[in-house]
């Protein structure tokens, strides 16, 4: 292995300490091997929406609501099917529990206490399609993939992982992937973290400014937008769909 190769994965291997130790994130894995890698992972949300006392009967309804919001095919384009799967995510899912029965709102995020949801992280997850690609890290909450980064090494620039981010994106490689996620990101750790939502193009990527004690550009970027509250608050209260 070259040793431009050993400082990716050295660098990859420190951000995966980082939100395990310093931002509570559970490791799911490396996933380079592991088949079927999706953007809703069904056995996570079942195993979550069954902790919140909902019965099989109505996970069932609520899965195939979002697989539903989620495709991407057709008439339906990326831009569409992510903002349907938003609704979703902010409003939660109408089901009626039983034929004649009012509708129920069955919530994929617990808005109000964050702990309550499980998130996770896993590497190198291969996604398969006509073109696999293979994103450096997704970040999951309660099975459903939110968060995309990639990662280059101090001389490669930001704007590289930003573009292979844009890439994954096309019709060409895995589109469907990102019909979930909401936000795309790219570090190093001379530049630190910036950050967009699908689509975005690579010019309006942005550093999120604020104050910190975190000296190091890529953990205080991480920190800032992927700890837990503010992770799920930047994208409860700011993402919006203007087309």
């Amino acid at each position: 292995m070259s040793t431009v190769g050993q400082r990716e994965i050295q660098t990859q291997k420190r951000v995966l300490k980082f939100f395990q130790e310093e931002l509570g994130y559970h490791y799911l894995g490396d996933w380079k091997d592991r088949p079927d890698n999706a953007n809703v992972e069904t056995e996570l949300l079942r195993e979550w929406l069954s902790s919140q006392g909902h019965p099989e009967k109505i996970i069932k309804k609520v899965l195939h609501k979002l697989d539903k919001a989620r495709t991407v095919s057709g008439s339906t384009n990326l831009y569409n099917a992510n903002r349907e799967v938003y609704g979703l995510l902010r409003y939660g899912v109408k089901v009626s529990p039983d034929v004649g029965e009012n509708n129920i709102t069955v919530w994929l995020m617990d808005w109000q206490d964050m702990e309550n949801n499980n998130f996770a992280v896993a590497e190198e997850v291969t996604v398969e399609a006509e073109n696999t690609k293979r994103p450096d890290i997704v970040l999951y909450v309660n099975g459903i993939a939110l968060g995309v980064i990639e990662l280059k090494r101090s001389t490669v620039s930001v704007a590289e992982g930003i573009r292979q981010n844009l890439d994954n994106q096309k019709r060409d490689f895995i589109e469907p992937f990102f019909s979930t996620i909401q936000l795309v990101m790219a570090g190093n750790d001379t530049e630190g973290l910036r950050y967009g939502v699908i689509e975005t193009p690579e010019k309006y990527y942005l550093h999120w400014k604020e104050e910190s004690s975190i000296t190091t550009p890529l953990e205080r970027g991480l920190s800032q937008l992927c700890h837990k509250d503010r992770f799920l608050e930047i994208i409860h209260d700011y993402i919006v769909f203007s087309k």
